[in-house]
């Protein structure tokens, strides 16, 4: 499968159309998902829904575009063509998964997940043409889901926010007020530690050699972001907090990029 462009272009394709099916897809369901938790009193996941799905939304179109760029470049056999496919691909599998939760919550139908789907088969697709070590494939997939799961550590912040500020007691309880700031600081700090898992991903694919600092950085920002939030979750409903997957599998991942082994692997798979 390796420089195989004619599959590449056919991937490229799956790429734009799954791009036009965010488009659409989001569109269709945007103020369905918001006006169904509403009207089901949460009123702070609609507010969130608002957010989240115009920002995937977004993603996902331009993931699409991008993939036109791809197709073209498969078509005049451009070596360059398979990278900015996985890339594509690594928007859209975001793009196609997330909106998945909130439409489920709500007993609603998840069209997304069509998405996801092709966006999971144009990425290992472009990394076979590509030639990837099987090893990087593994280690990056491991990544992705650790991309993904920040993200998500990113988005309940925002509902959690809400919620905490509204509370009359907010104002006198230093512990809420406490945590309500903390929800502030933390959500921004686990979406840019997804966006560091998404390019540890994209440099590891090119064996740069900043690819191994890039997943510290990236592990310890989903740490920071997670951990006190999933601890402090869990005093609270008094069983695992879904705030601990991304934080966890992050202190997995960065104890295998310390190994000297991984990092010999990273930065010295293509010349291999």
């Amino acid at each position: 499968m390796k420089n195989n462009y004619k599959l590449g272009a056919i991937l490229a394709v799956i790429g734009m159309v799954a791009g036009i099916l965010t488009l659409y897809f989001l569109a269709d369901t945007y103020n369905t998902v918001i006006s169904t938790h509403f009207n089901a009193g949460e009123w702070e996941e609609s507010n969130t829904v608002r957010v989240v799905y115009a920002v995937l939304g977004w993603f996902g179109i331009t993931a699409g575009a991008l993939s036109g760029s791809v197709l073209y470049g498969f078509l005049t056999k451009r070596p360059w063509a398979w990278f900015w496919g996985a890339v594509a691909a690594t928007i859209l599998l975001l793009a196609g998964f997330f909106p998945m939760i909130p439409a489920a919550d709500s007993g609603l139908p998840v069209p997304t997940m069509i998405v996801f789907g092709l966006a999971a088969v144009m990425w290992f697709g472009m990394l076979f043409i590509g030639g990837v070590n099987n090893k990087i494939i593994g280690l990056t997939f491991v990544a992705g889901l650790a991309y993904v799961l920040t993200f998500i550590d990113g988005v309940a912040p925002i509902s959690k926010f809400q919620t905490t500020f509204q509370a009359p007691e907010a104002v006198t309880n230093s512990a809420d007020a406490f945590w309500n700031g903390m929800y502030v600081m933390s959500q921004q700090v686990n979406w840019w530690g997804a966006a560091a898992w998404a390019i540890f991903i994209f440099a590891t694919f090119k064996s740069k050699s900043w690819a191994v600092p890039m997943g510290i950085f990236a592990a310890l920002m989903s740490m920071i972001g997670g951990y006190p939030m999933g601890i402090y979750n869990v005093t609270q409903v008094q069983r695992f907090s879904m705030f601990l997957p991304a934080p966890i599998l992050s202190t997995i991942l960065l104890i295998v990029i310390l190994l000297p082994g991984t990092q010999k692997l990273i930065t010295g798979w293509q010349k291999e």
